[in-house]
């Protein structure tokens, strides 16, 4: 699990001599170059058709990402009372309006000493192409702290909806770009690869989420954004990076896959439907079952109201095993 990431840089041999005892050949009007240097023997792809790969990528996948404004009140300790505002990004799963962004995009309830800020008093979406005063009132169908994931809805049809990939067969190296609004920047893409699958990241709240990580750059502005592939598909919600001194290049994005399951119950339920017993207990071990004579269990110490333990007919104080 990732909770701190730092590095240092150290031993690094001279370059110098190496690029001078290499003699690179370039063929001209040919689809690679060729290196004729005694230590390598490598065909190096043009670089025009990883240029083309991102701009048909980008002109594929920017109809589908929008920009996300979020206003909210905030009151000092000292009696002063004002709005404010953050910007985040959203992906069209639907021709009708359905957004995905980030839970924190949309909930950034908090507060301290100095200052309190309330839940969002207006939601607005800015679709691609459309000009900076064009902004659509956004629902909140509902969203989910555990997961970090969000959905909205606009009163829009004829979206440009992204092609949903499948983040389960993605590999280390992958092509990747990034699109959202980054510090503001409508509409912006960063390029990179899959750094790693499956990688563990504490948001320090006391989430740990299974991402991708990717150094496609993502900044402020950039989570609820899309993460695509080669082929302009969905394959993340880009949501964190790491920043600080000596850190670059470390983005994660919650992966489409495992994403979907909780888009699709937000959607149909406003809410993530998770299995619990609905009881508060402590576990019986043999030690303490020889000692208080009681069969090894968990000792049912509380029902809660109106959950499946209460409705399944279990009784508090009593050993079940």
């Amino acid at each position: 699990m990732l909770h701190l990431l730092y590095g240092i840089c150290f031993g690094v041999p001279s370059i110098k001599d190496k690029i001078i005892d290499s003699e690179i050949l370039i063929k001209e009007d040919s689809n690679y170059k060729s290196s004729n240097n005694s230590k390598y023997d490598a065909t190096l792809i043009n670089l025009s058709e990883y240029s083309e790969t991102a701009v048909a990528v980008a002109q594929k996948a920017l109809p589908s990402v929008v920009g996300i404004t979020v206003t909210y009140n905030v009151s000092s300790a000292f009696g002063a009372s004002g709005q404010a505002s953050a910007t985040g990004s959203g992906v069209i799963i639907s021709e009708d309006g359905y957004i995905i962004t980030n839970n924190h995009v949309i909930n950034s309830e908090s507060s301290s000493l100095y200052y309190q800020v309330t839940e969002a008093t207006s939601i607005k979406v800015h679709l691609y192409g459309d000009n900076n005063e064009k902004l659509y009132d956004a629902e909140v169908v509902g969203s989910d702290e555990a997961t970090d994931l969000a959905v909205l809805k606009i009163d829009k049809d004829d979206l440009t909806a992204i092609e949903i990939g499948d983040s389960d067969n993605i590999k280390v190296g992958e092509f990747t770009m990034a699109v959202g609004n980054p510090l503001g920047l409508d509409s912006s893409v960063t390029c990179g690869i899959v750094s790693a699958l499956d990688r563990e990241v504490d948001d320090g709240e006391g989430h740990t989420y299974t991402t991708i990580q990717t150094d496609a750059a993502i900044n402020s502005g950039n989570s609820g954004g899309a993460l695509v592939n080669s082929k302009g598909q969905l394959i993340g919600i880009n949501s964190l990076k790491l920043s600080g001194s000596g850190i670059e290049g470390i983005g994660f994005a919650m992966p489409i896959n495992s994403s979907m399951d909780i888009i699709n119950q937000l959607i149909e339920f406003g809410s993530v439907k998770r299995p619990y017993i609905g009881i508060s207990g402590s576990s019986l071990t043999e030690a303490l079952s020889k000692r208080y004579d009681l069969p090894v269990g968990v000792y049912v110490e509380e029902i809660l109201k109106n959950g499946p333990a209460e409705a399944a007919g279990l009784e508090e104080r009593r050993c079940y095993n």
